[in-house]
């Protein structure tokens, strides 16, 4: 099996991602409502980093009356021909120096962020690029997903954690079928406690997590029954 670097990979699915979007829209939409939400009050800027064809940014942005967009999709047949995409990756946001109001990071984008050192990285960088009051939205598939990945599936997963915790307990292939064949790169699914850690490393602190029912995008209390979305500001600032 040939494992694709993730942006390979999502240049060669370009075609059937809208399908693929389709078939999750439930939970797409949910994250959508719940960051418009919470979008600061007077946003005027809006980063998104792995925006694909940038649409879901624009609704977001359009919902806050948000008027400045950056948008970064490193695969570039995700952009689908928008002249206002910056072909870059997450682990490039140091050539940035403008402050952000929002920042996205969604369905999952930090967990094709490799190594783990460059996923701290990417948050730190989130800390660096947010306003004073400003603040990041995060989902992540979530290891523990009980729901979504099995019972039995998710026990060993979490019996092999709490033997033997490395950080690439969580690496997976992610694979698609598509025109007749399978495309796979690599991927990452995270607990809650790494993550967590993750921020601390990064000077972010958790201001609230969601978790949502992956299949159809309803609020779910335990973090067994969803994957996880995080809003995270910078450590030294309150969040309003």
């Amino acid at each position: 099996m040939r494992v694709l670097d993730p942006v390979s990979a999502y240049n060669q699915i370009a075609p059937a991602f809208a399908e693929l979007a389709r078939e999750r829209k439930a939970f797409l939409e949910s994250v959508e409502r719940h960051v418009i939400s919470a979008v600061p009050r007077g946003s005027r800027s809006l980063l998104d980093v792995g925006a694909g064809d940038g649409s879901r940014a624009r609704r977001i942005a359009q919902s806050g009356g948000i008027s400045e967009l950056t948008l970064l999709e490193p695969a570039v047949a995700m952009q689908r021909g928008r002249a206002d995409m910056r072909t870059m990756r997450a682990e490039d946001l140091h050539a940035i120096d403008d402050r952000f109001d929002v920042i996205l990071c969604l369905w999952n984008v930090l967990g094709h962020v490799f190594p783990a050192a460059a996923r701290i990285e990417t948050l730190r960088q989130f800390g660096r690029l947010l306003s004073p009051h400003g603040k990041a939205f995060i989902d992540l598939a979530h290891r523990y997903n009980a729901r979504h990945y099995g019972v039995a599936p998710t026990a060993a997963r979490f019996l092999h954690d709490l033997i033997a915790w490395r950080e690439e307990n969580g690496d997976v292939a992610v694979g698609w079928d598509f025109a007749g064949k399978r495309t796979t790169t690599q991927g990452h699914v995270f607990t809650h406690r790494e993550f967590a850690s993750m921020c601390r490393s990064a000077g972010l602190k958790i201001e609230r997590k969601f978790v949502l029912d992956y299949a159809n995008g309803q609020d779910r209390r335990r973090d067994f029954e969803g994957h996880l979305l995080y809003i995270v500001t910078p450590r030294q600032t309150s969040a309003t």
